[in-house]
């Protein structure tokens, strides 16, 4: 897909998305199902988080009948309000998009123990009572103490993976970098952990240099793009790498920035990061993604369906995505005229993305998520 097409199809996508948006933000009409998304703060067409996870529920609620509608924070404040405000309006499943509104979400599915929530990309961690543990001990059970609120995960080895071999192919000096936020979260570990090996099946003999943003300061680690470029700069300087994947948010943009003023390949994270941040086109080879559209879709509809706790899709509160029910993947290669594909490029994908459908690749260390200077 060149980059011409992709844009024209995302600026169609979103036209559609706001067309939708402007009929569904209506009060809520009476259907079976009545589906809340509260996104974080920003939009709901911003091509990441808030837009991908209202599209899947949007899906869902199409094929299944019901009403769907979304509220999009002012700030940070507001979480707690906007999730109330579904729940006053009697909502049957609540969807609350990313790691910000963990708590909130916690809170809403204690004091409301007969609606179902639905936190993307949250592992809910509580106390023995439910109550969301902000020390992480999480000597709570999760699952058996709000049995109704289901946490969405991804296996980020696997798109880590798929990225470490694009990164590998398009390498001129075998040398490659990758920069994570902190190395206590384990979705960054995963995904680096995934980029190390994949990187390594292409080119047993390459070279993945790692850093870390910061060792505690999670503005510095995932907030500040000044600082994300002014890092990468040197690390991409002192290490001699051709190839940089950054898995560190808004910080992780600025390493881009320093990716293409360097005149090297960048990789994005989460997202298709040529649509969400086109300042980093030029040197964009790929993203690690997370299709976080299917995986809501796929954890609505089973809630929908009653098959929520009986089926596959969730084991001790979490569903879990994966290559196996696309939940994970990369973004298309980007077509510009600083890189040349290797010819092998696409088949090597190819394979391992069906190894990993099958479950017989292996894209994570045994110590999967712990970083231990690997």
């Amino acid at each position: 897909m060149t980059g011409k097409l992709r844009t024209a199809l995302a600026l169609l996508a979103t036209a559609a998305l706001v067309a939708a948006c402007s009929s569904s933000s209506a009060t809520p009409t009476t259907a079976p199902l009545k589906i809340g998304v509260v996104t974080d703060v920003g939009s709901v067409t911003d091509h990441t988080f808030n837009q991908y996870s209202y599209e899947g529920a949007k899906a869902a609620a199409t094929a299944l009948g019901a009403t769907v509608n979304y509220a999009v924070p002012a700030d940070a404040s507001d979480y707690t309000k906007d999730i109330q405000g579904f729940v006053d309006q009697n909502y049957n499943v609540i969807v609350t998009v990313g790691f910000n509104l963990g708590n909130a979400t916690i809170t809403a599915a204690k004091a409301n123990p007969n609606i179902w929530f639905v936190a993307v990309d949250v592992a809910p961690c509580v106390d023995p009572t439910g109550a969301p543990d902000s020390t992480f001990a999480c000597k709570g059970d999760a699952a058996t103490l709000l049995p109704k609120l289901i946490g969405i995960q991804f296996e980020e080895d696997q798109a880590g993976y798929l990225a470490g071999i694009v990164a590998a192919a398009v390498s001129k000096t075998g040398v490659v970098g990758q920069i994570g936020g902190i190395d206590n979260n384990p979705a960054v570990v995963r995904y680096m952990q995934g980029f190390q090996l994949g990187a390594a099946s292409y080119n047993p003999a390459i070279q993945v240099k790692t850093g870390w943003f910061s060792t505690g300061d999670l503005t510095k680690a995932y907030g500040d793009p000044v600082w994300g470029k002014t890092y990468s700069t040197q690390f991409i300087g002192q290490q001699g790498v051709d190839v940089l994947f950054q898995v560190a948010g808004n910080t992780g943009n600025g390493a881009l920035d320093a990716a293409c003023a360097a005149g090297i390949y960048g990789i994005g994270v989460d997202v298709d990061e040529y649509l969400t941040y086109p300042s980093a086109d030029k040197c964009l080879v790929t993203s690690a993604e997370k299709n976080v559209s299917a995986a809501v879709n796929q954890t609505v509809t089973a809630i929908a369906k009653g098959t929520i706790t009986s089926g596959s899709l969730v084991k001790d509160g979490i569903a879990k995505f994966n290559a196996a029910n696309n939940g994970v993947g990369y973004a298309p290669l980007s077509e510009n005229t600083l890189v040349t594909y290797p010819a092998d490029l696409q088949g090597k994908l190819d394979a391992a993305w069906s190894q990993m459908q099958a479950g017989t690749l292996t894209t994570c260390p045994a110590q999967c998520g712990t970083w231990s200077g690997q």
